[in-house]
């Protein structure tokens, strides 16, 4: 089966084509960071219009470096949601329209359940059950993860995700966007115990095995900080290095936490916040010491991309998901809100 997939629900245009014999052929991945870096954060209908401007050429040329035509393929897998609207429709309407006029199948695909899949796209892929840590700029979640579609929610964010208060402590410190990534490269060159901040909801861990996150807190103790201090280059690295050293601490804990609770040995990191090498370093540590295998997608594919929705559209569409070719209706839809704990 070859499956095209597509990503448009935010700021990065993904295009790839997965063989389910061969794997990955071919992928591309056009980034909206210039574009929006001006304005401080995504505006959605920029996103939108650059979507429409780069899809069709990152498609053809996905193709060809697959070595593969359009009539080829089986079927086209696009993120359906969660995501920005009018970024989403623009990915919907070109999987439906292409999958329409080939007479083959379309899928839309849960853009968390391809972060959540995209370690599956390694040569040392893990096996089912296994827990998941999603970290985003939008969601922190640990799931148990009995196979494709089965997902048991263990706990979440309450309010500020990890990747968002990356984002937010990072304009505190006047770092540019994309606000994470760069704070954690400040981060390199400061001192965590420089300041002492907050590990949030670590005590309802131990008091009640609580495993759910909360990140406003810390944003909030970070701002309070700052007010005090003369951010010259090194304090502005001491700080980031004390946040960073902070929620890696609270994602590690309850992490190990969730692999107690559920007596599996596998634990899977997905999403953008995956990619911060203190958490890896951390992670595989807690690892080799508890006696549990971490896996993480490559570095290019913590961020949103082509290659997760395609491979998430092949394994649903093996397991009998998705309408066959000329049955389903031509109408589709998009959801900006999906609740991946309801997903099946």
């Amino acid at each position: 089966m070859l499956v095209l997939g597509i990503e448009t629900s935010c700021d990065e245009t993904g295009v790839a084509v997965y063989d389910s014999g061969r794997g990955l052929r071919a992928h591309a991945l056009h980034s909206q960071v210039a574009l929006h870096d001006a304005y401080g954060g995504v505006v959605p209908e920029l996103a939108s219009r650059d979507h429409i401007r780069r899809l069709l050429p990152l498609i053809r040329g996905v193709l060809h470096e697959a070595g593969a035509r359009e009539s080829d393929l089986d079927a086209v897998a696009y993120t359906q949601g969660p995501g920005l609207a009018g970024a989403l429709l623009v990915g919907a309407a070109v999987a439906n329209s292409l999958a329409f006029g080939l007479g083959i199948r379309a899928i839309g695909v849960h853009h968390l359940e391809g972060h959540l899949l995209s370690p599956l796209l390694e040569k040392n892929a893990p096996r089912f059950p296994f827990v998941a840590l999603l970290v985003s700029g939008g969601h922190t979640q640990l799931m148990r993860v009995a196979g494709v579609g089965d997902y048991e929610m263990l706990g979440e964010t309450l309010d500020d995700a990890a990747g968002e208060a990356f984002d937010k402590t990072a304009k505190l410190l006047g770092l540019g966007y994309p606000g994470g990534p760069a704070l954690a490269r400040l981060a390199q060159g400061g001192r965590p115990d420089r300041f002492e901040l907050p590990r949030p909801m670590l005590e309802q861990l131990e008091h009640r095995g609580d495993l759910n996150f909360s990140f406003s807190g810390l944003k909030t103790a970070v701002v309070t900080l700052t007010r005090t201090l003369a951010l010259d280059p090194q304090t502005r690295a001491d700080v980031a290095a004390a946040f960073q050293e902070a929620v890696v601490d609270v994602l590690v804990a309850k992490s190990r936490a969730a692999i107690g609770r559920t007596g599996l040995d596998r634990l899977v990191v997905a999403g953008g916040v995956g990619a911060n090498l203190r958490l890896r370093a951390l992670l595989d540590a807690a690892g080799s010491c508890g006696k549990f295998g971490v896996f993480y997608p490559a570095m290019e594919f913590c961020t949103d991309n082509g290659a997760m929705i395609a491979l998430a559209g092949y394994l649903r569409l093996k397991a009998g998901d998705g309408p066959r070719p000329g049955t389903g209706s031509r109408g589709f839809t998009v959801k900006p809100r999906w609740d991946l704990a309801l997903l099946r």
